[in-house]
């Protein structure tokens, strides 16, 4: 691989990072320019046909639109139940819980979000956990950012499993659902000394940056509750891995470790002295003439629709499936695509808000004005998710050159493994955050990568159950940060504009799950 061909391969990373995280620009303005760089690239240094490259930016487009209709229907379902009431309803039921908002951040955020994870997954827990977090008071770049990193643990056994049953099945031809099992057992149980420190490093990312009172001593003095947040989820979530298998982990560790939390919360147990614990009043558009269950319905009906569309032992995945748009072979490339959109989570989000409106009391002018809020919203996430989508899609079906060279991300692992064999240990789960950070999503570069880190384990003598379960756990980690998530999250919020400055506060928890997931490894060897 010559210079000139490993600055194309690099372009998606050092675009974004330049042009967002340095240059603060926003993203519907960074992504453009990153898609024409690595498009004129991609056709003039690695050779890709101009069909290729063009069907690659369709399904790019394709994939986008999808991902905005997710996005419409989480900001859709939130604006109705603002204008309803229900949110001021929900955040006065948090309240009581605890006034606390280190308790509310880890209650919604890590244990909430990661059921949500565990029944959905494909961004859906920030994009619900996120709003909430902002009623209760957060401000909107707290609230991403913390969501963000709450949502990585749970994305192992995310969306009933699929980064297992379908990533590494897929990435790994011939295996059996034992090695698969295995596999996802050690990522799970290193998950266990590590992702169980993730609620306290959002406790003192809370504190330090975005409280009214900078403070490092307020955060560490959750420690206590933090930690057993963190075990209340990993060793729950372990145990139904190695019983049940990776379908719910995800689902059951984090209903146990609500029941487990909200218990010790409301009884005072395990938390410290108050800080910042008056919590936001959302003044609503009108009183809510309804309690906390009314007011939480629509959110616990949306859970259950994500889980029940999802277990493929029921009728419902087969009925929501029913209606597949396809288009194989676009522009006569080897590309294809499909959108099941019934299936999609923003499709569930919309009936539910249908059901909300009439649940609570809402009418016609208040779904109007709902539509119209949540368009006006999206706009600048169409722009930015129109042109990073495309853009990876074009990194990721590089493979056909006339160059002779492997896909982008393949190319770059290969050149990684080269050099670096003797300590992959270490790189191993950086080239799954790539994977996520690329792709945006954890199930995709288990898939792209698993079978390159088993073949990257023999060449260096490793066990390759240890480095997949690697891999795994920085696909994770780059959920915190892959541009597709991140603008997601700030869309729902309203936070377009804000990218780089999400990225950066995500950035050092992404590279802490990955350097001490590794360091787990390397000492248990």
């Amino acid at each position: 691989m010559t210079g000139l061909q490993l600055l194309t391969a690099l372009m998606p990373l050092l675009s974004v990072f330049l042009l967002l995280v340095l240059l603060r620009l926003p993203a519907r303005q960074a992504m453009p320019l990153s898609l024409l760089c690595s498009a004129l690239l991609a056709f003039f240094v690695w050779h890709m046909p101009l069909l290729q490259l063009l069907a690659a930016m369709t399904e790019g487009l394709v994939i986008a639109l999808t991902i905005v209709w997710i996005i419409f229907g989480a900001i859709l379902l939130l604006k109705v139940l603002q204008l309803t009431g229900a949110m001021a309803v929900i955040t006065q039921g948090f309240s009581q819980i605890s006034p606390d908002k280190r308790v509310q951040l880890i209650i919604i955020a890590w244990l909430f979000g990661s059921f949500l994870e565990g029944a959905a997954g494909f961004g859906t827990p920030a994009a619900i956990a996120a709003p909430l977090l902002v009623a209760l008071g957060f401000t909107p770049l707290a609230a991403v950012v913390l969501a963000l990193v709450a949502d990585s643990c749970a994305v192992s056994f995310g969306a009933v499993g699929t980064p297992v049953l379908v990533g590494l099945a897929q990435g790994l031809p011939g295996s059996t659902p034992a090695q698969l099992q295995q596999i996802a057992l050690t990522a799970i149980s290193i998950d266990i000394i590590v992702a169980s420190a993730l609620p306290l490093i959002m406790t003192l990312l809370y504190c330090r940056f975005f409280s009214s009172k900078p403070s490092w001593r307020a955060g560490f003095a959750m420690a206590p509750f933090a930690l057993i947040s963190g075990l209340a989820f990993t060793l729950p979530a372990y145990a139904v891995a190695w019983l049940l298998g990776p379908e719910f982990p995800s689902v059951i560790g984090a209903l146990t470790g609500l029941a487990l939390m909200c218990s010790l919360a409301r009884n005072g147990v395990l938390i410290p002295a108050p800080f910042e614990a008056q919590a936001a009043t959302l003044v609503a558009d009108k009183p809510a003439p309804f309690g906390i269950v009314r007011a939480w319905l629509p959110y616990v009906l949306v859970a259950l629709l994500l889980v029940l569309s999802r277990v493929p032992e029921l009728p419902f995945q087969a009925l929501l499936q029913s209606i597949n748009l396809q288009w194989q072979g676009i522009w006569g490339s080897d590309i294809s695509t499909r959108v099941q959109p019934l299936y999609l989570p923003g499709s569930l989000f919309i009936v539910t808000a249908l059901f909300a409106l009439l649940l609570q009391g809402g009418n016609r002018s208040n779904l109007y004005q709902a539509v119209v809020l949540s368009g006006r919203m999206l706009l600048p996430s169409l722009i930015a998710l129109a042109a990073a989508v495309p853009m990876v899609r074009i990194f990721l079906h590089s493979g056909v050159n006339d160059a002779g060279l492997a896909a982008m991300p393949l190319a770059l692992a290969q050149l990684a493994a080269a050099g670096l064999a003797d300590v992959w240990l270490w790189v191993a789960p950086l080239v799954g955050a790539l994977g996520s950070f690329i792709a945006g999503s954890a199930t995709f570069s288990n898939l792209m990568f698993a079978g390159f880190q088993q073949a990257v384990a023999g060449q260096a003598g490793l066990a390759p159950q240890w480095v997949l379960a690697l891999q795994m756990l920085g696909a994770n980690a780059g959920n915190m940060i892959c541009v597709v998530n991140v603008v997601a999250a700030a869309s729902v919020v309203g936070l377009q504009g804000r990218e780089g400055d999400i990225i950066r506060y995500t950035l050092l928890p992404a590279l802490y799950y990955c350097v001490a997931a590794s360091l787990v490894v390397v000492l248990w060897l």
